[in-house]
């Protein structure tokens, strides 16, 4: 499949790479600040905004750890439990959200993380799922996702190939071949060097699926170079201010990041053209000057023979061409022929 429909978007090869603010949990459960993210990654030029559904009980048990990224940027306490808690947006917060994704005409999504979450997001027409990279292994939960019928957009973080395929598997199994399938790297920030991109084209050839990048890293190179390889989705971590409370603040795009970032994303595009090999207009304008014709090396008496110990190639390309010089070599000269001279056609035997 080469594209792939998330609500009134075309997603695909040799289309507008779609661009994805991950809002998160870095609203910190206030409906406010949700709302001013959707507005903001608009501004810096987002396709989407999306956000995370989940309620803590049915993601964590009471007195799980916290992840490591996750003592730094936060209380180191609390449980990851009660971190969670903090986060969660109330169910009628998100036809909120919704209404003001559709007046800023920028598409929502949200990541369900439990099948009431799912069921959620389905009986509020959510165009696709977006699923985290810890469920890539669960199979069950991924099987329930795809039967819903919508895109499915799966993270990779901490997963094989083997387990990227299993997961795309079960998910076709379904009847369902709308899947992107996102390299990660599952940690906050990520190195560059664990970027690891090239994994992109070995899914896609894999899994025979669309593929695109999930970026963790400070910096915007990695989703740049991610875009050049052909990724149709970038997902950026999206925050109105990395010194706010909250687990992703930090490793988070502020707006001047994050439209820095959509607009490298455009260039890239506009630069990477297409599969053709053709010169452009500016170039056929160019070739005149710049390429070179056949021209008289030195003084050549009438009955030489032309060869490259008399004649030379010169700019600007106004007479015979390199590609034309089986018509010269090896041929006589009709005349005398002054140094310097353009050779013409009239000049030889």
């Amino acid at each position: 499949m080469n594209k792939i429909q998330i609500g009134t978007r075309w997603v695909g090869n040799d289309l507008p790479v779609f661009v994805i603010a991950e809002a998160g949990v870095n609203h910190n459960g206030d409906i406010k600040l949700a709302e001013k993210l959707i507005r903001e990654s608009k501004k810096c030029g987002a396709d989407c905004v999306k956000f995370q559904s989940f309620k803590a009980d049915r993601v964590v048990s009471l007195d799980a750890p916290k992840a490591q990224y996750q003592l730094q940027t936060t209380d180191p306490r609390e449980t990851q439990y009660e971190m969670l808690r903090k986060l969660e947006l109330k169910e009628n917060d998100y036809s909120k959200l919704i209404s003001v994704c559709r007046d800023e005409n920028v598409l929502f999504l949200s990541t369900p993380y439990n099948s009431e979450d799912v069921d959620f997001l389905y009986a509020l027409d959510v165009p696709a799922y977006k699923i985290a990279s810890g469920q890539l292994i669960e199979l069950p939960f991924l099987e329930y996702v795809a039967k819903k019928g919508k895109p499915v957009i799966i993270s990779t973080g901490m997963g094989t190939l083997d387990e990227v395929k299993t997961a795309v598997e079960t998910i076709r199994n379904t009847g369902n071949n709308q899947i992107v399938i996102l390299q990660c790297t599952t940690h906050y920030p990520s190195c560059i060097e664990d970027a690891n991109l090239r994994a992109m084209s070995t899914m896609r050839e894999a899994c025979r699926a669309l593929v695109g990048y999930s970026d963790h890293t400070s910096g915007d190179l990695s989703a740049i170079a991610a875009v050049a390889l052909g990724a149709c989705i970038i997902e950026k971590h999206f925050t109105l201010d990395k010194d706010l409370e909250g687990p992703d603040q930090s490793c988070s795009a502020n707006p001047e990041e994050f439209m820095r970032l959509v607009k490298n994303i455009r260039f890239v595009e506009q630069s990477l053209g297409s599969s053709q090999k053709y010169p452009t207009k500016l170039e056929s304008v160019n070739a005149r000057m710049m390429r070179r014709s056949i021209f008289a090396k030195q003084a050549i008496p009438a009955g030489a023979i032309l060869s490259l110990e008399n004649i030379s190639f010169k700019r600007p390309a106004i007479g015979i061409l390199g590609t034309q010089s089986g018509c010269v070599f090896g041929k006589r000269a009709k005349h005398n022929i002054s140094e310097n001279t353009l050779i013409t056609m009239d000049l030889i035997e």
